[in-house]
């Protein structure tokens, strides 16, 4: 195996002499480090039999199970290109991505069947297999005649490994490529960053569609030889359940908040546990004290996108600086972040700016989209993340990150630029708020106004042109949200992220 950069071979090289050890825990099952590697090996000898020329790609809308986890390293394993897709997307938006990808080999589930098989056909896709959330289905049928030894595709590190598409909440979806490279160099770095042991043990919640849940938390487990309790998605009762038998954790924000509403959570649950680490949106700043006021740690924020995976993060280890909420930490070891102004010049320590990074871990660029990736690199090689940030701000020190908001959720009224974040904060700090979002929608006058939209805390009554008043006081005029609209909640995505595109279009 020596010189192949397959993502594979590397995880593999983490895996524990004893490969009779459990590996993954599910509620009903128990897979070992040999289940793993002879599973994979059915499916990876059941592709490379199809003989598919190099570089097709096989798409992937299944539930979340171990069998899906298999699948992912079967594909890397024969070498060829993975593509998750959310097991939201319906007709539409499925016909969308297998136009323009074009697959080889599409695996979904067999409830589906029926509306897939005909867009995978015209698509031009010549394999379609199912694959059931309970490990049932053709895919696994096909593959249990397969020989379970599988010699490893020897890959290139610029060859892809994997094709995400972003959540396309502006435009058409992008999909972005990424190389064996991009996942190894991020993988090995936040082993180191983050401490990661064999001894380990990870609550693995989150969808396996993404970069968070497939890349970040998989690879994290298997690249250290660490267990895995593997859940179809977070349950509060589940999660308490398991969390004394866990060491790491890696949630969205929601997931904290719906365990500090649980009065059975507290130190106890929680006496085994080393690492929280929370991404795919912000992390509210009440959210974070109130977890280390009841778990006893501080949850780890960080950043990423799916063009980059990760970027930068709270630091682990006291030793080299403390977690600060709001923040997203340091640039990892190999990562280059900047902040520039719209005109590309750098800017220092609390200006605001636009977010450009560079590293190993960095996208190749978007898929049969050679103007739009090069619209996104600058002439010197940055990529634009299309967030708005600063360095410190806040609690932080000037080396911590913190990211403002979206360069499109930017709001210039009356010529002013209005950063949603900044008002988000005051707003959300007063009483019986729960969260917000400020949006800005067409206006006659001032081009875009600025327009607040509030979740109460339980039981709480809200009086908007009270919060409106009391905002005068902390905010320039320009800032003052022109309407202020209380709802019972945010539209979220499956990450957890708010979708400001469908407020906008309520509230404009």
């Amino acid at each position: 195996m020596e010189g192949n950069a397959n993502l594979y071979a590397l995880l593999a090289s983490g895996f524990p002499a004893d490969r009779s050890q459990t590996a993954i825990e599910t509620p009903d099952q128990q897979y070992s480090w040999n289940d793993i590697e002879e599973m994979s090996a059915r499916l990876a000898n059941l592709l490379h039999a199809l003989k598919l020329p190099a570089g097709s790609r096989v798409a992937v809308q299944v539930e979340k199970s171990p069998a899906a986890l298999m699948l992912y390293l079967a594909t890397l394993r024969a070498g060829l290109v993975y593509l998750p897709l959310n097991t939201a997307y319906r007709s539409a938006e499925i016909e969308y991505f297998l136009t323009d990808a074009e697959p080889a080999v599409v695996v979904c589930d067999s409830r589906n069947l029926e509306w897939i098989r005909p867009l995978a056909d015209k698509a031009g896709t010549a394999h379609v297999y199912t694959l059931d959330e309970d490990g049932s289905g053709s895919l696994p049928v096909a593959a249990a005649s397969q020989g379970d030894e599988f010699q490893t595709v020897a890959r290139g590190p610029d060859d892809l490994a994997a094709i995400l598409y972003t959540s396309g909440t502006t435009g058409r979806s992008k999909g972005a490529m990424l190389s064996h490279r991009n996942l190894s160099s991020n993988a090995l770095v936040l082993k180191d960053y983050w401490g990661w042991r064999q001894d380990d043990v990870l609550l693995h919640m989150l969808p396996i569609f993404h970069v968070h849940g497939l890349f970040v938390a998989s690879h994290g487990a298997l690249l250290a030889g660490a267990k895995m309790i593997w859940l179809p998605k977070f349950n509060v009762d589940q999660a308490l359940h398991y969390l004394p038998r866990s060491t790491v954790m890696m949630g969205v924000p929601t997931y904290y908040v719906r365990l500090l509403a649980d009065p059975r959570f507290g130190r106890e649950v929680c006496r085994n546990m080393r690492l929280f680490i929370s991404g795919s949106a912000p992390l509210l700043a009440e959210t974070f004290k109130e977890f280390k006021e009841r778990a006893g740690s501080a949850i780890l924020e960080r950043y990423g996108m799916s063009e980059t995976v990760m970027l930068t993060s709270n630091p682990y280890d006291s030793a080299l600086g403390e977690r600060i909420g709001g923040t997203v930490g340091r640039p990892l070891p190999g990562v280059s972040v900047r902040i520039v102004d719209d005109e590309g010049k750098v800017l220092g320590p609390g200006e605001i700016g636009n977010v450009q990074v560079r590293g190993p871990n960095v996208f190749a660029g978007y898929w049969r989209m050679p103007e739009k990736t090069k619209e996104e690199f600058t002439a010197d090689g940055w990529f634009r993340t299309g967030d708005v940030g600063q360095w410190g701000g806040g609690q932080a020190p000037d080396s911590y990150l913190s990211i403002v908001g979206r360069s499109k959720d930017l709001i210039i009224s009356g010529g002013f630029n209005v950063y949603p974040k900044e008002i988000e904060l005051a707003i959300d700090e007063m009483p019986g708020v729960e969260e917000s979002a400020v949006i800005g929608v067409p206006h006659p006058d001032f081009g875009e106004a600025v327009v607040a939209v509030v979740v109460p805390k339980a039981g709480a009554k809200l009086d908007p042109q009270a919060m409106l008043a009391g905002l005068k006081g902390s905010l320039a005029n320009f800032k003052v949200p022109k309407r202020l609209h209380v709802v019972d909640e945010l539209p979220r995505n499956t990450m957890g992220k708010v979708q400001k595109n469908l407020l906008r279009k309520q509230f404009s």
